[in-house]
């Protein structure tokens, strides 16, 4: 007889990041008047999610525990509208400024060796006039400089920022839940 695989053990879970609000303020700046759907999110809220998201796996669930008696659903609806197209605009500016910073590296890495062929072509022609040994010199330094500052482009510039790259990855694709909180108890 066959046994029944488990459903259950075959879907991947959801990571939650889970964060108790005294209202829906503490999501938004202070200093930003603008209703929910325009408002800029608070720096200290985006702080304590990159912290959590930071082990996290497969599609995150953030939850997010508010009184029961501060609740309003339409507000959740902007709210989370708003969340959700700000973690989508960061995420697509950051993959275009990652892929910009690759291209100027990659640019600036071929003028470098571009510049250093010139160097050797200048140096193996072996013209000793002024002039050429004076190009010489400035294309076989400026060829260092552009090829190793075109590399560092590509391999450190580019991946630093890809930390953030896939906090906002992650965040993009997350689903946003509210819950009533009471005393110790909470409701969806």
């Amino acid at each position: 007889m066959r046994k029944r695989k488990d459903i259950g053990f075959s879907r991947k879970k959801a990571s939650d990041i889970s964060l108790w609000l005294e209202d829906y303020n503490d999501i938004f700046s202070d200093f930003d008047p603008r209703p929910y759907f325009q408002k800029a999110l608070s720096d200290d809220f985006l702080q304590e999610i990159k912290r959590a998201s930071k082990d996290k796996a497969g599609t995150i669930e953030l939850r997010l525990f508010i009184p029961k008696k501060g609740r309003d659903r339409e507000e959740e609806i902007n709210i989370r509208n708003r969340l959700k197209e700000h973690f989508k605009k960061h995420y697509l500016q950051l993959k275009t400024e990652v892929g910009r910073i690759k291209k100027k590296g990659i640019s600036m890495t071929f003028a470098g060796v571009l510049m250093i062929m010139i160097a050797t072509y200048l140096s193996y022609n072996g013209s000793n006039n002024l002039f050429s040994h004076f190009f010489q010199v400035l294309f076989e330094a400026g060829g260092w400089f552009t090829g190793w500052t075109g590399l560092d482009q590509i391999f450190y510039t580019a991946e630093n920022k890809r930390n953030d790259l896939e906090f906002y990855f992650k965040m993009s694709k997350c689903k946003i839940f509210f819950f009533s909180v009471t005393k110790g108890k909470f409701f969806k």
